[in-house]
């Protein structure tokens, strides 16, 4: 016999348990219109926010007591260039598994391919996305916040209400170029002294820009212009071949 907090409620943007279903109604009562319900897999609760009111929406989950959501788990960076197209301009690309940004549903990735609206557009390019933890009551939250600016994108720090975010904040910025305004030591983290651009960025080559070897006469390492040639690696997949159709039909067998 399943448990009553195992059985799903059809609520507003996806299936939720009793206990989700109750945090949904919470946080609408409470935010309203602010925060923006996303539809997520697995019964999750994702929201989108306002820049201008992430930090008192933070302050809220966090210090309210019937949400309490007290530790800051992650905070990703997420790169929207290119949203929703197949890097082949074909028909029938392969959906899954390698292709950058493509939509699951058909008829919506061939609407984007031919320039038209998708299911979802992104207010902005770049997004930052916090997962929040709340142990009194465990249960998780995802906040995603756009950024307003693509070409310098600024976003606060939430570093003054979530410790944690100290790290994550840094690695956002040296992956994606993501500012934090107030964060107190924004350096890069994960990358090498010098090193030019943020890899995780969707326009960044595979291959990157520069490659490095030890040179015996020189006694150190160099960096030198990549000689990898870029080409696109994503497979071209055809779910339909029109030389076999006639082959493949009823009528031949």
């Amino acid at each position: 016999m399943s448990s009553p907090d195992a059985d799903t409620v059809n609520h507003a943007g996806g299936a939720l348990t009793p206990r989700y279903a109750r945090l949904a109604e919470v946080i609408h009562t409470r935010f309203g219109d602010s925060l923006q319900r996303q539809p997520a897999a697995g019964g999750e609760l994702s929201y989108i926010v306002e820049p201008a009111a992430l930090l008192e929406v933070c302050t809220q989950l966090r210090n309210t007591q019937e949400t309490r959501f007290e530790m800051l788990i992650d905070v990703c960076g997420v790169d929207y260039h290119d949203y929703g197209i197949d890097e082949w301009a074909t028909r029938r690309a392969s959906a899954s598994g390698f292709s950058r940004g493509v939509l699951r549903d058909e008829h919506a990735r061939d609407a984007a391919n031919d320039g038209e609206a998708t299911e979802f557009s992104p207010p902005g390019r770049f997004a930052v996305a916090y997962h929040l933890l709340s142990i009194t009551h465990n249960w998780r939250i995802r906040l995603k916040s756009f950024c307003t600016d693509d070409d310098v994108p600024i976003i606060d720090s939430v570093i003054g209400i979530w410790a944690s975010a100290d790290w994550f904040e840094r690695e956002a910025f040296d992956l994606y170029g993501i500012l934090f305004r107030g964060h107190p030591d924004l350096r890069r983290l994960l990358t090498d002294y010098g090193f030019i651009g943020h890899p995780f960025r969707k326009d960044f080559p595979l291959s990157g820009h520069v490659e490095m070897r030890y040179d015996p006469e020189e006694g150190r390492v160099v960096y030198e212009p990549v000689s990898i040639e870029p080409r696109t690696l994503v497979p071209k997949v055809l779910r339909d071949d029109a030389r076999y159709e006639q082959d493949l039909s009823d009528d031949n067998g």
